[in-house]
């Protein structure tokens, strides 16, 4: 079944393109062109669902006009992705057999480039790092979260080719590339070599001078979820009495992982997330197992805490079982089911909206802390801040010596 709909949204992307080379359809608007002191006229389609016929009559022009070699092969990506660009959703995406290689590494956490996580700033247009990854090319450079990406080896890119940007950042390992950042109102430049990057999904230690846990996670790719059993084995075994879940900085990852995660939190059958498709099926993930935490819990947020990170967020706060202290988070709460197609290319497709287990909508809303507690402003894009300086964290460590 899952194969039949794969094959079906193939061949509907296809139909859109190949239809122009065996059918050409004269319909009565028309387009026109000067050529010297003449007027042509060219038919097209006056429907505007009618893309097919439409795509005919321009490939019917190129074939009589067009002096240049037509590669097909890109013809088809280009007009499949610009397809795809007019549905106006910043989370849905056509990528090449190439980019979904590409793609694939990145969640199983390996890839090759500079180990920088980005966003797209939807409001103003551009590119925005969430954070480097530790000890990465990015990390040592001095790339900082909030830092705006203007241009990848001198092209410049908008928010919107984040995709376009991102393959460009990555490259063969040794290889440099140089970035033009914009920070506040300075432009910086940097040029970083690439390295084989491999991501640790959680990291975890006990604060000093107190019985208090505390686990990062850096993103929420495949394998996070069972990375975070063994870093809380760890710290069970050195007698915490109470946990830091710190989300600040992630900008999400896969729906499975992070419920995986809440499902260790919540009581056995508690809600954990609610989605809604175009059609308002409803479905309700539930806690499929007990919890295996049972000390007082805080999870830390920030405006850079999204997607998969409000999935945990909104199981943990609205069960209870934890409370949160930060900032409000981004809001992004859609959800993307990826598609791939027999050419071994991929269609990254908004499917589905989600709420929070009491239906609290995420999507351009976020979610509130608990309690609110800021970074001192000349800290909120520092990459590393000692500890004694970061406001949520110490705010975080007294609410649980409270308890």
């Amino acid at each position: 079944m899952e194969y039949q709909k794969k094959q079906n949204v193939y061949k509907i992307i296809m139909l859109i393109v190949l239809v122009s080379v065996i059918t050409f359809i004269t319909t009565t608007l028309f387009m026109y062109k000067y050529v010297g002191e003449n007027v042509k006229y060219v038919p097209v389609s006056s429907k505007e669902s009618d893309i097919s016929t439409t795509l005919a009559s321009f490939r019917k022009i190129i074939d009589d006009k067009f002096l240049g070699e037509i590669d097909e092969k890109k013809v088809l990506n280009e007009t499949i992705r610009g397809y795809i660009k007019g549905l106006d959703d910043p989370y849905t995406e056509y990528m090449t057999k190439e980019e979904m290689d590409e793609f694939s590494a990145d969640v199983m956490g390996n890839f090759t480039g500079i180990g920088i996580y980005l966003t797209q700033d939807l409001e103003k247009d551009v590119i925005v790092v969430i954070s480097p990854i530790k000890d990465t090319p990015a990390y040592k450079a001095g790339i900082l979260p909030g830092d705006i990406i203007t241009k990848v080896d001198g092209v410049s890119y908008t928010g919107e080719q984040l995709t376009e940007a991102t393959n460009k950042i990555k490259g063969e390992v040794n290889s440099k590339v140089k970035l033009e950042v914009l920070r506040g109102n300075e432009t910086l430049e940097f040029e970083v070599t690439r390295e084989n990057i491999k991501v640790n999904h959680v990291e975890s230690k006990v604060i000093d001078n107190t019985n208090i846990g505390y686990i990062v996670f850096n993103s929420f790719d495949e394998g996070c979820s069972q990375e975070f059993k063994e870093q809380l084995e760890s710290l069970k075994s050195k007698n915490i009495t109470a946990l830091i879940v710190d989300i600040r900085n992630n900008g999400g990852g896969l729906v499975d992982e992070a419920t995986a995660i809440a499902d260790d939190f919540v009581d056995k059958d508690a809600t954990l997330l609610i989605t809604i498709d175009k059609k308002a099926k409803e479905e309700i993930t539930k806690a499929k197992t007990d919890p295996i935490i049972d000390v007082p819990t805080v999870l830390l947020t920030n405006g850079n805490s999204a997607s998969a990170s409000e999935i945990l967020a909104g199981a943990l706060k609205d069960n209870k079982k934890a409370t949160i202290i930060g900032e409000k988070t981004y809001g992004k709460g859609v959800i993307q089911e990826l598609l791939t197609l027999t050419d071994g290319s991929g269609l990254k497709i908004t499917t589905n909206e989600y709420y929070t287990p009491n239906r609290n909508k995420i999507n351009k809303v976020g979610i509130e802390p608990d309690v609110e507690v800021k970074l001192d402003e000349e800290l909120e894009n520092e990459l590393v801040i000692e500890e004694a300086k970061d406001t949520q964290l110490q705010k975080a460590i007294e609410f649980l010596k409270q308890k």
